[in-house]
């Protein structure tokens, strides 16, 4: 089952431990995942359910390349990341 991974970052706002599931796209898996987790959805999708402009999503070690239908497949060994770009000085 391909691994869904949060930066400790988004584990201080939000209870979201790595999970697992049985997904061949991403946009299946995180929909996977906000089921389980609702308040969860809220700090990765906006409110026009896209994925908010300051989220990085990395599948595999490769960036996310769509950002619109979240199409990008997953193998059921896939390792996804998501995580919070972080701005400031």
């Amino acid at each position: 089952m391909a691994r869904i991974h949060f930066t400790s970052h988004l584990q201080r706002y939000v209870d979201c431990p790595t999970r697992e599931v049985e997904a061949s796209t991403l946009g299946t898996a995180l929909q996977s995942v906000f089921a389980h987790n609702q308040r969860l959805a809220g700090y990765i999708f906006d409110d026009q359910q896209q994925l908010r402009k300051n989220i990085a999503v990395f599948i595999d070690g490769r960036l996310l390349q769509d950002r619109e239908q979240l199409s990008d497949p997953l193998r059921p060994d896939s390792d996804v990341y998501v995580l919070q770009a972080l701005s400031g000085g």
